[in-house]
């Protein structure tokens, strides 16, 4: 039998104010006797976030215990364009919209624990997925001696039912279409809309079209299509159209934007870290435009050496973000890399939008590197010699002229 964990005194729980872990809460009363704080997290999930306190309080939570806190900018300016700057996706798609929302929410459970005085968190992931590696990855590399309480890996529910009864027994309002099974489950912030589960399990067949929420069909986007410009300081995208915006009003106005024309759906049938392969819909359409605006923008800026550098380094970044490892050495040591290359990413990329498409149509930057002299198939009055090409060949065939001489002498087997 396993070693039964020592049952904590005060516990912080990241709480939504759903079912699920207004269950937890309740649950972490009955089983510990112990002290809730609740952390609900304003990340732009489009929510409202008052129904979580007013729930938290009918659920025996004190005022005082209640943390509600819009951390928008600080989730743009501070995770989501800090992994923009690498260009980072994981299995050349998933933009990681809701892997790099977790550190975040673990770094507030710990101060706030800190600041309560509180020897445990808790988290709803569940034992199947991602999302428990990440918070508590994310727990113990910033309090190494924090209790972690994970009702799902720990509790006697078996099903759906189970918890249900549970709910009713306590009192636990629940909404109407969670009496029977979810059609799916959604996790959304500022950054994307995940979906996954029930009606989409079946990697065969096509996402139905109600499970989008924030993208028109593509076929049903404007027939004319809309140009925009983006502007970048140092990596950063900080102005739409001439506007100086905030990070989380500018990513705000992009989802608008890719939303209307129907840009940035996924479909991806993903390998967790966990071991197993899972499918989910995805949304990102604020982050589909800042990923090509970006990219385009470096095309002018970045040398050759620091860009291809940098695609090397990408999805080694990416996978480090997806399972969880957020505050480790080594994705740190690799945003100082990203974060040196972008010095000179300055400029402005115009996109065009249209029917699912975000394409790069212009790029303009004060630092360029991008030389129409020397580049033209016009007179370029001797910016390029062209005689210098063919040393500069020889020199790199030389070893393909050895092994092709040795070859010919020997053959090739």
């Amino acid at each position: 039998m396993p070693k039964k964990k020592a049952a904590p005194k005060k516990v912080v729980l990241a709480y939504s104010g759903g079912l699920d872990t207004s269950i937890i809460l309740k649950w972490l009363q009955e089983e510990f006797g112990a002290e809730v704080v609740t952390f609900t997290a304003d990340l732009g999930q489009g929510e409202e976030l008052e129904p979580a306190r007013e729930k938290a309080i009918k659920l025996g939570i004190k005022p005082e215990n209640i943390f509600i806190e819009d951390l928008r900018e600080t989730f743009v300016a501070d995770y989501v364009f800090p992994m923009f700057r690498a260009n980072a996706v994981y299995e050349g798609v998933y933009l990681l919209g809701t892997s790099i929302a977790r550190p975040l929410i673990a770094k507030r459970q710990i101060e706030i624990a800190d600041l309560v005085g509180a020897d445990a968190v808790c988290h709803g992931a569940t034992g199947k997925g991602n999302d428990q590696v990440r918070f508590e990855l994310g727990y113990y590399g910033l309090n190494p001696d924090i209790k972690v309480i994970a009702p799902w890996r720990d509790w006697d529910f078996k099903s759906r039912s189970d918890l249900i009864a549970f709910a009713e027994k306590h009192g636990i309002p629940i909404a109407k279409d969670k009496r029977g099974e979810a059609p799916f489950s959604v996790d959304a912030n500022l950054l994307h809309t995940s979906s996954e589960g029930k009606a989409l399990e079946n990697p065969g067949e096509e996402c139905p079209d109600f499970v989008y929420q924030r993208t028109v069909n593509p076929e049903d986007a404007p027939n004319k299509p809309e140009y925009i410009t983006i502007g970048f300081e140092r990596g950063d995208a900080v102005s739409i159209d001439g506007e100086v915006l905030s990070p989380a009003a500018l990513l705000t106005r992009l989802n608008a934007l890719g939303g209307r024309h129907g840009i940035g759906r996924l479909d991806l049938l993903e390998n967790r870290f966990v071991g197993m392969k899972s499918r989910g819909m995805y949304e990102t359409p604020g982050g589909t435009l800042l990923l090509v605006a970006h990219r385009g923008i470096e095309q002018a800026c970045l040398d050759k050496g620091a860009a291809h550098l940098k695609d090397e380094l990408m999805p080694k970044y990416a996978e480090l973000i997806y399972n969880g490892f957020w505050w480790s050495p080594e994705r740190e040591m690799l945003q100082a890399a990203i974060d040196h290359s972008q010095r000179f990413v300055t400029g402005e990329v115009r996109l065009k939008l249209y029917k699912g498409s975000a394409t790069l149509v212009g790029r303009t930057s004060p630092y360029s590197l991008y030389s129409e002299k020397i580049v033209t198939f016009e007179d370029d009055h001797g910016a390029y010699d062209q005689k210098d090409a063919e040393g500069f060949i020889k020199l790199n065939a030389l070893r393909l002229r050895l092994l092709a001489g040795r070859d010919r002498k020997f053959g090739k087997n």
